[in-house]
């Protein structure tokens, strides 16, 4: 399965801080409208490649969420991903043949607020938050311009979308093992990370990295308070021309690296204050 990234999601309390949080960095955000679910709420980042960002909070400060309720009520962040699929049926089917365990596909809905409805259906891989490490699948029934289009100004910007999600993982070896035997992931390539203070693995063509804590730090807090889930999201840019770098106030960001790869953070963080977007050039 060719694992294209459909959108990522980003958890909080409160869906006006977020969106608040994510212009203030320069990423234009849109109301995305109600969840058939009558308890969450949605708002969008969306990029011109047609992936996008999901900040996710519910109606209501202490209703009861189906999904991530953890990272929603303790203002997790970054707590899920998802893959866009053709048919979603036969990858479904194709996942429950090589013994992942599989819900779905499931039809689900949410209006806009301008009315207008959207439906797709998703199918979750293994138990407990949907695409805590495995992706959950997503595929539309009404036209994808629907769900998603390009925010703002990011129709033209340098930045085209979301190119891979950091993942925290509790064992290295169990999580290469994992992707593996979904998505027969090979030559898995090992390396460390300082920012995370981690042992890290990423696969030749998947969107994924894998992150496992050197010590007690920042990530394996995170692990210990909501187990195996995204830590970080890098969004790709292509080459910034200076029309873009007024599109991006890049002020505020941090530059690092990432399994050799450049990270500018944007000060997009944690209630702890440690980054968890950045952006990454490209790889050819």
């Amino acid at each position: 399965m060719d694992l294209q990234i459909d959108h990522v999601t980003v958890a909080g309390q409160d869906l006006d801080r977020l969106v608040d949080t994510f212009s203030d960095a320069g990423l234009p955000v849109e109301y995305g409208g109600r969840h058939s679910n009558g308890v969450t709420h949605m708002a969008i980042v969306g990029f011109r490649d047609r992936s996008y960002i999901e900040l996710i909070s519910t109606l209501e400060p202490d209703a009861e969420s189906p999904w991530w309720h953890g990272p929603i009520h303790e203002d997790g962040g970054p707590c899920a991903w998802a893959v866009d699929v053709n048919d979603i049926d036969t990858a479904s089917a194709d996942l429950r043949d090589r013994g992942i365990h599989v819900d779905g596909p499931s039809e689900y809905k949410r209006t806009r607020e301008d009315g207008t409805l959207v439906e797709w259906d998703l199918t979750y891989l293994e138990e407990g938050d949907p695409g805590s490490t495995l992706p959950f699948l997503i595929s539309d029934r009404t036209p994808r311009k629907r769900r998603v289009q390009p925010t703002g100004d990011l129709a033209s910007s340098s930045i085209t979308g979301v190119d891979t999600v950091v993942l925290g993982v509790g064992d290295l070896d169990a999580g290469i093992t994992e992707f593996e035997k979904a998505f027969d992931a090979d030559g898995p390539e090992i390396g460390n990370s300082d920012i995370f203070d981690a042992k890290t693995a990423s696969f030749p063509g998947l969107p994924v990295l894998l992150a496992e804590p050197r010590g007690d730090g920042q990530l394996a807090e995170r692990l210990a308070a909501f187990g195996p889930r995204p830590v970080a999201y890098l969004l790709g840019e292509e080459q910034r021309t200076e029309d873009a770098e007024q599109m991006l106030p890049l002020d505020g960001s941090t530059t690092g690296s990432l399994a050799d790869r450049t990270v500018e953070w944007l000060s997009v963080t944690y209630p702890s204050g440690y980054p968890y977007l950045g952006i990454v050039d490209i790889e050819p």
